[in-house]
């Protein structure tokens, strides 16, 4: 599969064609978080599934507009509900006139103002949908890998006709994940990734990034980096650094201090991970940003 090989321009915006079954309309919404913005994908000719409809931007959401106009979107397909993912589900499903599927709503049981700024706690799917559910459309077959980690209700779409995974925020072209406590869990995380190797899976499109062809390999890399982070916070406590704010730095010296916030809530679900498996204590008791920690006697 040769990527970019057309690009039509529209009065908001462009769509690209990265196969004959797939085109892609990127958010102007780049950051450290985004890379060079959403990714929203178009799957099929005619009569077309969307995934992942982007943020309330007018501009992105006219694209998509212009873009389709003349064929039938059928489905809207939520890989999770983060504010870059999927606000414009929204208007689109009423313009489209179609349904939007999704796992469920943002981080259902937990309380709102635990949760991280980003979070889309207006979505709710029109269809809820589970792992192993295939959605068959018009010559395309879409089936549903549920991948929690980034956030509780973070599912991936496999086209099947072109052994493709659409891995939103599960895994990333151009960095590693963010992991936030309480909605985002890295036991969760990990164990979604280990998923990934045993399935056939191709070609990953993200929704932030280029697409990966190397697929097992960039997974066991992400899982060995998550790894890697652990022994890194081992052997902060070894020497006596036992706040977050006082890991973060020696653990991530070559990422922009803008991205710390981030950064720390990636080491807390590690650290969470640790303490659920006996490895860490909280002197206080809880698992915090602000909470000191330190080895367990076991370890």
């Amino acid at each position: 599969m040769i990527p970019y090989t057309r690009e039509y321009d529209f009065e908001y915006g462009k769509i690209e064609e990265l196969t004959p079954m797939i085109r892609r309309v990127t958010a102007k919404n780049p950051s450290g978080f985004s890379f060079h913005g959403t990714g929203t994908y178009i799957i099929g000719r005619g009569k077309v599934a969307v995934i992942d409809p982007g943020p309330l931007l007018p501009d992105h959401i006219e694209t998509l507009k212009q873009g389709l106009a003349g064929e039938e979107v059928t489905h809207i397909l939520i890989t999770h509900t983060h504010s870059d993912h999927s606000p414009a589900a929204e208007p689109l499903k009423h313009f489209w006139q179609c349904p939007t599927y999704g796992y469920g709503p943002h981080a259902a049981g937990i309380e709102r103002d635990r949760l991280s700024e980003g979070a889309d706690m207006d979505y709710v799917p029109d269809i809820e949908i589970r792992h192993g559910e295939v959605i068959e459309g018009d010559n395309w077959t879409i089936e549903c890998v549920f991948t929690p980690g980034h956030t509780s209700n973070h599912m991936c779409f496999a086209l099947k006709e072109e052994l493709v995974l659409f891995t939103g925020d599960h895994v990333m072209g151009w960095s590693t994940t963010v992991i936030g406590p309480p909605d985002g869990n890295m036991t969760q995380y990990l164990d979604s990734l280990h998923l990934l190797l045993t399935r056939d899976d191709q070609v990953y499109w993200p929704t932030h990034g280029p697409c990966i062809k190397d697929v097992k390999h960039f997974v066991q890399a992400y899982i060995d980096h998550r790894l890697d982070r652990e022994n890194q916070i081992l052997a902060c406590l070894d020497q006596g650094t036992g706040y977050i704010k006082q890991m973060v730095p020696l653990m991530y010296q070559d990422t922009d201090k803008s991205l710390y916030g981030a950064a720390a809530m990636s080491v807390l679900a590690a650290i969470e991970r640790l303490v659920n498996a006996g490895r860490v204590t909280s002197r206080e008791g809880e698992i915090t940003l602000n909470s000191h920690y330190q080895k367990s006697s076991a370890e």
